[in-house]
């Protein structure tokens, strides 16, 4: 099979709030493709404000895939989305689309789908219930001191504030007796599409900037109230995301509503340069601006031509 012969991926991967949204839309419509989410919130429904899902204009404007698909009761993993997603491209390359887009900044989501990840053990539902009763009770910093005990290795690189990443990690000592590091191999599987990825890139005032604003926008549009109605589900690990966390705080009257908004932006912030950090190890990432969609196609059109024959 020669390159031509071999579907297209086009990623896209970026900070929150760098216009990567509107630039897949634009790429869908210019290659004739279907847009794959690799965002690890926006597959929820319920949640379409705090998490940015595209509007109803923009799911019109390009046919989009694993955004509001999911229910935020589900044990959702990064493993059970590779293999979706894998037969949701696998379906579309069969039905004649020869280029599909995904886009989102979930980097484990991105890695997932372009390369695979470890087969790791899921939890019995008891003890993914007891340490949520322990998180809620005693905070990320419980859970991370015993992580540390456990697994040393993986506790020294793990993000100790993303309550998700060190709960799954302890999950996995507990139940099984061994590291979470032990089963992580860190082996790429190989694809049989080309991959192409694209970094929404741009000055870091001006994308903290947009991110507060889109806070402001997200509040306007009624973020409180959505954060209300997912309130009674709070202990869900598909909430424990920035946007609802702060919100609940406020709802517990730990914070003034002001208050939640500035630790929203503050930690979004935070969050966007974590996803630069780890695009940025990605030496196969295209840096550009989001708004210069030409220049853009033009990058994708070199890189595909620079793609290795294939026999």
């Amino acid at each position: 099979m020669s390159f031509s012969e071999r579907p297209l991926l086009i990623v896209i991967v970026g900070p929150t709030g760098s216009g990567k949204t509107a630039l897949s839309i634009r790429l869908a419509q210019h290659y004739g493709a279907p847009i794959i989410s690799t965002d690890a919130r926006q597959i929820f429904r319920g949640m379409a404000i705090g998490t940015a899902q595209p509007t109803a204009e923009e799911l019109a404007a390009a046919t989009h895939y694993f955004i509001a698909s999911h229910d935020i009761h589900e044990q959702y993993t990064c493993g059970r989305y590779e293999q979706e997603a894998l037969a949701k491209l696998e379906e579309l390359f069969a039905a004649g689309h020869r280029t599909v887009v995904a886009v989102g900044g979930a980097g484990l989501y991105v890695k997932a789908l372009c390369e695979g990840i470890d087969d790791i053990p899921q939890a019995s539902e008891e003890l993914r219930e007891q340490l949520s009763q322990r998180l809620r009770e005693r905070g990320v910093e419980d859970l991370f001191a015993e992580l540390e005990r456990l697994d040393p290795t993986y506790a020294a690189e793990v993000d100790r504030h993303n309550p998700a990443r060190v709960q799954r990690a302890l999950e996995v000592c507990l139940a099984s007796g061994r590291t979470f590091s032990e089963f992580r191999t860190g082996e790429k599987r190989t694809r049989n599409f080309d991959i192409i990825k694209i970094g929404t890139e741009m000055d870091r005032a001006e994308l903290y900037d947009r991110i507060d604003r889109r806070v402001d926008m997200m509040m306007t549009e009624g973020l409180e109230a959505e954060a209300r109605a997912l309130y009674p589900f709070r202990h869900l690990n598909s909430l424990q995301t920035v946007g609802y966390k702060e919100m609940f705080d406020y709802f517990d009257g730990l914070c003034s509503r002001d208050e939640a908004v500035e630790l929203i932006k503050r930690n979004s912030r935070r969050y966007a340069k974590r996803q630069l950090t780890w695009f940025r190890r990605d030496e196969q990432v295209i840096w550009h601006d989001p708004r210069d969609v030409e220049g853009v196609i033009t990058c994708i059109e070199q890189a595909k031509r620079d793609l290795p024959q294939r026999d």
